[in-house]
């Protein structure tokens, strides 16, 4: 079993269904785990992709976290893929927002920007962090 993720990006959204599924569908993330608030709501969600975690949850639960996140802003998150052009046309396909499309970079690695459905910039790419190379 692989060892887990040191560092897990969390997000909070005002539909975190909607998003557990633009993630899912238009960005090949998995469903590791979801569990619901009593009304139905997502408590806390974690959908991997690689060796890595995303961590979401429901924005206006009331719980600590959602207080200390209330006046945060979107977040950006990168996460490494073997083949851009082909993980952007997936998104593409699935009506997402492209910020910047496939694009060489001068440091080795190929990446797109995408917006999700409530504001978060998401980075795909050929960089691998803590790799030293792309």
């Amino acid at each position: 079993m692989a060892e887990a993720p040191s560092i897990c990006p969390t997000l909070l959204y005002r539909d975190a269904r909607a998003a557990i599924e633009q993630l899912t569908e238009a960005f090949g993330f998995t469903r590791s785990a979801v569990y619901e608030n009593e009304d139905g709501t997502v408590a806390h969600a974690e959908l991997a992709y690689g060796n890595g975690v995303v961590m979401l949850g429901s924005k206006g639960t009331g719980s600590e976290f959602d207080k200390l996140m209330a006046s945060a802003g979107p977040a950006g998150v990168f996460v490494h893929v073997d083949d851009a052009d082909a993980h952007h046309d997936r998104a593409v396909a699935h009506g997402v927002e492209i910020l910047m499309p496939p694009t060489d970079q001068d440091y080795g690695a190929r990446d797109y920007t995408a917006r999700d459905l409530e504001g978060n910039v998401w980075s795909f790419g050929t960089y691998r962090p803590g790799a030293g190379e792309s």
